[in-house]
C-alpha cells in the first residue's frame, strides 16, 4: 500500500490564509468595492468561530471572479502569487513537503477555492490538489459551485473519494493542519498532526495525544 500525506493549506503551510490575501489583494486593486474587506473578515471571523455559512462564504469568493473576464483574473492571480503568496511560504513548511515527499505521496486538501490556491500548491512542488471547485464555462466563471465544497465533512469526502480513486487507504494516511474545522478528516487518519493550531484543535490534540509543532 502506498503512504500518502495530506496538507491542509492556510495557516498551516502559509503564515496566512489565501483566501483573505486574495481579498486583500482585490481591494487593493480597486477589483471589488470598499465593503468587500470588512465582508471577508466578517466570514474569517465565522470560520474561526465554527459559524462560518460556507455556501454563503462561496457565493462571495464566486462575485469578484463571475464579474470580471478570466484574462483579467489570470494577470491579476500572477502578481497575487508574487505579491501575496511568495512572501508568506514557510521554509520549515517547504522542508517538510520534501521530507514527506521522499517515502510518500503528497496531496494538498484546502477550503480554498481551485482557482486561487492551484499556483500556490505548484510552489510547494504538489500536483495533487484536492479544493473547492468553481465551474468555468467558455472561459467564464458562472457563479456555481462545483460538487461539494472542501470544509469540514465535505474535505474528508472529497479526500475520502480521490483516496478511494487512487488505491490509497484513509487509515493509513497522515494529515498536517491547523484548524479545528479540519477534525472531520484528523480523526480518520492514521497520523493527525497539528500544525500552529487553533486553541479548539489543541484542546483536540492533548486529548488525542495528536503531534503538535510550528511551521513559524
Amino acid at each position: 500500500m502506498n503512504k500518502l500525506t495530506i496538507f491542509d493549506l492556510d495557516n498551516t503551510l502559509l503564515k496566512g490564509d489565501s483566501d483573505r490575501n486574495w481579498g486583500e489583494f482585490l481591494s487593493e486593486k480597486r477589483v471589488v468595492n470598499d465593503d468587500y474587506l470588512l465582508r471577508s473578515e466578517q466570514f474569517y471571523n465565522n470560520y474561526y468561530e465554527g459559524s462560518l455559512d460556507i455556501d454563503g462564504f462561496l457565493n462571495f469568493c464566486l462575485e469578484p471572479l463571475k464579474n470580471n473576464e478570466i484574462d483579467l483574473l489570470l494577470e491579476l492571480r500572477e502578481e497575487f502569487i508574487e505579491k501575496k503568496i511568495k512572501p508568506i511560504v514557510l521554509s520549515k513548511a517547504l522542508a517538510k513537503v520534501k521530507e514527506e515527499m521522499e517515502d510518500s505521496t503528497v496531496i494538498i486538501a484546502t477550503a480554498t477555492n481551485d482557482f486561487v490556491t492551484k499556483p500556490i500548491a505548484k510552489l510547494f512542488g504538489i500536483d495533487n490538489l484536492i479544493a473547492t471547485e468553481f465551474e468555468i464555462v467558455n472561459n467564464k466563471f458562472t457563479g456555481q459551485v462545483l460538487g461539494l465544497p472542501c470544509f469540514r465533512e465535505g474535505k474528508l469526502k472529497k479526500v475520502t473519494e480521490w483516496i478511494n480513486l487512487k488505491g490509497y487507504a484513509l487509515d493509513e494516511s497522515k494529515f498536517y493542519s491547523d484548524s479545528f474545522n479540519d477534525l472531520p478528516l484528523l480523526e480518520k487518519v492514521r497520523k493527525a498532526v497539528v500544525v500552529d493550531g487553533d486553541e479548539k484543535l489543541l484542546m483536540e490534540a492533548k486529548k488525542n495525544g495528536w503531534l503538535c509543532l510550528s511551521f513559524r
